[in-house]
């Protein structure tokens, strides 16, 4: 039989087996389908080699029979492996695909020729300090990271003995769940023999992990998740979904609970704006049942309010960098760079960064920071965006970076060698502050820091988060040093803020007096003036309730209303 047809009739076996292996979308966007088939030219390019390798065996033989008969020992015509594949169609096909597949990318989607298109992905609007969450809502910022969260499941999980032996955590997902950020994982099979055994009982449960409390718990469903991640065959939750979807791009498949705590897998849905892999954006997502495989399509006004991650930070945050570089152009963002701005990052990252969480309006809400393309470890402002819908605000802001305020927050504690968490923004009195966990070698949170992001001096510590942001703002307030703001067991002496209590003085005798001396002192956070007049009496009074002192000089004779000891101008 031909060498040829060999190949292709075992190249008509292998494709739709390989297809069920990768279930690539049968969309020419897709850079699965390019590999998939540059890896079916290649596979009939081998069989067809060891045809041709064969063939060419046979010819030898002769040829050494000849040789033997009359005495040459030059061969000509041997053919290295290199050779033999370029003999072969399917490599050189599998070669053309691979070649096509650069040089239209370059051309379709160089951001040389489309930098204007990739700066237009993302729709950023400028806002102001206010967008940034109070610290009176802290309890609506997720401070703990992916790792941390794991070691909390891995422990709750550990203690059910019936789970354990059959199930791992699969990864965690930020979502926001009644108002509240919580980190949430399913259980996996932990191999394709406890997929075997369970799988018709399917996934009993899943895991919630409090960033704020720091406690884990596992809720066990009353009917098993069949079609997961980490199922097999056609209950395998991609191949699944690919069935039904054969032409559509999705990825960024995770897990999510909707308000009730019922579980659900989320797909987000890619459509091509331009070019032919890079120019895409989300447009929708799918969502699908984990107990029964039913699925549904939905364009991005569709969507649930409870479902929180379709934007995903890696993308969100590389599309604001083609934003903030490509808007000027391409040759500005390589050579004047006018304008170009970038998302933090640390020296051994890649150029997606991490990112934090706030719970917003009942979302999740990446932040992080900008800076500079020349990278010297300040920002210049800060993004927050929705995972939702990617709406996404730019906050300007100068001072440090993340990662300065992360070595910081660390200095302050070096004798314990705790290492801090990437932080997350909050307001407290009107300071654009982060605030981080400080975790020990086994990767628990045994601390909080807070550092101001003006001037990253000011740090404050405690071991829990109530008591950091106690001891910060008595460190704002100037009733506690830094020194003080970080030792052990302070927040118990720090001032805490009062509310002011204005004096009554509609009654009080009025007086006539000159002014010696000013003074403003900050008091529990709040703001008095005191003033001497020619007696060397002093008198007091909130500085909001005499805001008419401001016109007031030293050497000025005022008639103030005072019972002797607080006044207000008359």
């Amino acid at each position: 039989m031909n060498k040829h047809i060999k190949s292709g009739i075992a190249t008509l076996f292998f494709i739709p087996l390989w297809y069920y292996k990768t279930t690539p979308a049968l969309n020419i966007h897709s850079e699965g389908l390019w590999f998939f088939a540059i890896s079916v030219a290649m596979f009939y390019g081998t069989i067809e080699m060891f045809g041709i390798s064969k063939e060419q065996g046979r010819r030898q033989k002769e040829r050494s029979l000849r040789v033997i008969s009359t005495g040459s020992s030059k061969d000509n015509q041997s053919m290295t492996l290199i050779k033999y594949m370029f003999k072969s169609i399917g490599f050189r096909v599998a070669l053309g695909i691979f070649a096509s597949m650069f040089i239209l990318s370059f051309f379709a989607e160089g951001e040389i020729f489309h930098s204007k298109k990739y700066s237009e992905l993302i729709t950023v609007t400028e806002a102001d300090v206010s967008e940034i969450p109070s610290a009176e809502g802290t309890s609506s910022i997720a401070l703990m990271d992916t790792k941390s969260a794991t070691k909390l499941g891995d422990r709750e999980i550990g203690a059910l003995s019936n789970v354990v032996s059959q199930y791992d955590v699969a990864g965690y997902t930020q979502i926001d769940f009644q108002g509240c950020p919580i980190k949430t994982a399913p259980l996996k099979y932990a191999d394709f023999f406890k997929w075997l055994k369970n799988k018709d009982t399917g996934i009993p449960g899943y895991v919630t992990v409090d960033p704020v409390n720091m406690d884990a718990e596992y809720v066990a469903l009353d009917e098993g998740m069949k079609y997961v991640p980490s199922a097999c065959f056609n209950q395998n939750l991609k191949r699944h979904v690919r069935f039904t979807y054969p032409t559509t791009i999705f990825s960024n498949g995770h897990f999510e609970i909707d308000e009730e705590g019922t579980p659900w897998y989320v797909y987000s849905v890619y459509e091509q704006q331009f070019g032919l892999f890079d120019g895409k954006q989300v447009t929708g997502c799918i969502l699908v049942n984990p107990f029964n495989g039913e699925n549904q399509k939905l364009s991005l006004d569709e969507i649930p309010t409870w479902v929180d991650v379709v934007f995903k930070g890696d993308l969100i945050c590389k599309q604001y960098n083609y934003y903030a570089q490509l808007n000027g152009g391409y040759w500005n963002s390589k050579f004047g760079q006018v304008g170009c701005k970038k998302i933090t990052e640390s020296s051994d990252s890649d150029s997606v960064s991490d990112y934090g969480y706030v719970a917003k309006d009942g979302d999740i809400w990446i932040y992080t920071g900008v800076t500079s393309v020349n990278s010297d470890s300040s920002n210049i402002g800060f993004i927050l965006s929705n995972e939702r819908t990617e709406e996404t605000l730019f906050i300007p802001c100068t001072g440090a970076d993340e990662f300065s305020a992360m070595a910081a927050a660390e200095g302050e504690v070096q004798e314990k060698g705790y290492v801090a968490s990437f932080p997350s923004l909050i307001l407290v009195d009107n300071n654009p502050t982060y605030i981080m966990v400080l975790k020990d070698n086994a990767g628990l949170v045994k601390m909080y820091a807070a550092v101001n992001v003006e001037q990253y001096n000011l740090v404050a510590t405690a071991t829990t988060q109530e008591d950091c942001i106690a001891n910060y703002k008595a460190l704002l307030n100037g009733t506690l040093s830094v020194e003080e703001a970080n030792a052990e067991n302070t927040a118990s002496t720090a001032t805490p803020e009062t509310k002011p209590i204005s004096k009554d003085l509609s009654d009080a005798p009025t007086k006539q007096i000159t002014i010696i001396k000013i003074e403003t002192i900050v008091e529990s956070g709040n703001t008095y003036i005191y003033i001497v007049d020619e007696n060397n009496k002093i008198y007091k009074a909130l500085y909001v309730d005499v805001i008419d002192m401001l016109l007031v000089n030293v050497g000025d004779t005022i008639t103030i209303k005072t019972d002797g000891e607080y006044f207000v101008i008359e």
